[in-house]
């Protein structure tokens, strides 16, 4: 990852088609157009690759988890189960819908955890939304059966995870509804774009319309289309579709390098004691985006990361115990609720909340993860080079440590 790297003459070709015709949006202007319809070709490309029955192209991730979340029923006062190592855009759909998050424990998976989950359902509990981080899977087996239990609704946030699958099935299909980030960062990017993906008609057909303000997409007259309930502007462009179309094209090449280079990684760095990987509910079904790996203690832990730094060796690796915007730890805008529109009373006491919530086993378990990203264009020389520096970092600080160090801290990682 991401797909830029492999950014060519294919992406050219689809843009140029829709440049020829001058027509940049996705509706209407059937005749001047002449047959190219760049978003409608990509989401037919998306069901057939991912086997699911419908798809509906927006904007960007964020607005295809608002558009689900729109599509689903749920607004005002619902809660919705999510984890606390995301990024930002997951709790900020679940705001801007009148939802509140309720954000959960992460388990060694770097997933949302089924037992956190059911610790937090209430009877204001409408939605679990598992975030399939990093290229691999939360326990969906878990989780369906919650979801049966409480009758909640199950919408997956596979933004991050592109063709993977769980035990056959892709990732963003298997619940009532799931969503696809095509950002400039991920696996198939459009710049900017996303996707919403369903089984269900009605799903589909609400996602279709709150996506264009509304619009029936009865007919052929767009001015004469009527607006059954109101929706916003989610909308892609057709540009933006068609580098997408010719992104996801190369999916499975993109795939089958990023297994090749995430195992010659793991196999360098699984042969040093103390270095352990994050579990992976069906390792099959790994996109191998990310190579995440854990030590023994975060003291160890942000000992490496000072040493990649001392190197210039840091890029492509995160500490997201760090990070500003994927781990709750430093989401101080939204505990404090820092927003520029007042939300609802109940969502400010909820998020105000976050603030006193113990999350010490997402700690325990993100204070010592180092996530590498895993780079399509590397040639072998430099892969070898990124595994040996990876290697040379972990060993000089496991040799300098105290022996004590690699035994302390994994329960007060703060």
């Amino acid at each position: 990852m991401p797909g830029f790297e492999f950014f060519g003459e294919e992406e050219r070709k689809e843009v140029n088609d829709v440049l020829q015709t001058g027509i940049l949006m996705r509706y209407g202007f059937d005749g001047p157009r002449k047959g190219i319809w760049k978003s409608k070709e990509l989401e037919a490309a998306l069901c057939k690759r991912l086997d699911c029955r419908y798809a509906q192209l927006t904007s960007s991730g964020t607005s295809a988890l608002t558009t689900a979340l729109a599509a689903l029923g749920i607004g005002a006062g619902d809660e919705v189960i999510m984890p606390s190592f995301t990024f930002v855009a997951s709790f900020e759909a679940v705001l801007s819908v009148g939802a509140i998050p309720v954000i959960v424990d992460v388990n060694e998976s770097l997933t949302i955890d089924p037992e956190s989950i059911r610790n937090a359902i209430t009877d204001s509990t409408k939605c679990i939304m598992p975030v399939h981080m990093c290229g691999s899977m939360a326990d969906l087996d878990a989780i369906l059966t919650i979801c049966r239990e409480h009758d909640l609704l199950l919408l997956e946030d596979a933004c991050q995870s592109i063709g993977a699958s769980y035990k056959g099935k892709f990732l963003g299909t298997i619940g009532n509804a799931g969503t696809l980030s095509f950002d400039f960062v991920k696996t198939i990017t459009c710049a900017e774009g996303g996707a919403v993906l369903t089984n269900d008609k009605t799903i589909y057909t609400h996602c279709d319309g709150y996506s264009d303000h509304g619009h029936d997409h009865e007919g052929r007259d767009r001015g004469a289309e009527l607006h059954p309930f109101i929706g916003y502007n989610y909308r892609i462009s057709e540009l933006h579709a068609a580098v997408g179309l010719a992104q996801f094209r190369k999916l499975d090449t993109f795939l089958a390098i990023q297994k090749k280079n995430h195992q010659f990684l793991k196999d360098t760095l699984s042969r040093i004691p103390g270095v352990s990987f994050r579990q992976i509910p069906d390792p099959a079904g790994d996109s191998h985006t990310f190579l995440s790996w854990l030590l023994p203690t975060a003291e160890l832990t942000r000992a490496v990361i000072a040493e990649m730094k001392s190197r210039n060796t840091l890029a492509g690796n995160f500490y997201w115990f760090e990070h500003n915007w994927h781990y709750i730890r430093k989401w101080d805008h939204l505990k404090k609720v820092e927003t520029l529109n007042r939300l609802t009373d109940v969502q400010t006491r909820a998020l105000k909340k976050l603030q006193l919530q113990d999350f010490s086993q997402s700690d325990a378990i993100m204070s010592r993860c180092i996530s590498t990203a895993i780079g399509l264009s590397w040639t072998e020389e430099q892969l070898r080079e990124k595994a040996d520096g990876l290697a040379e970092a972990i060993k000089k600080v496991f040799s300098n440590a105290s022996p004590q160090a690699h035994y302390s801290n994994q329960a007060n990682p703060a």
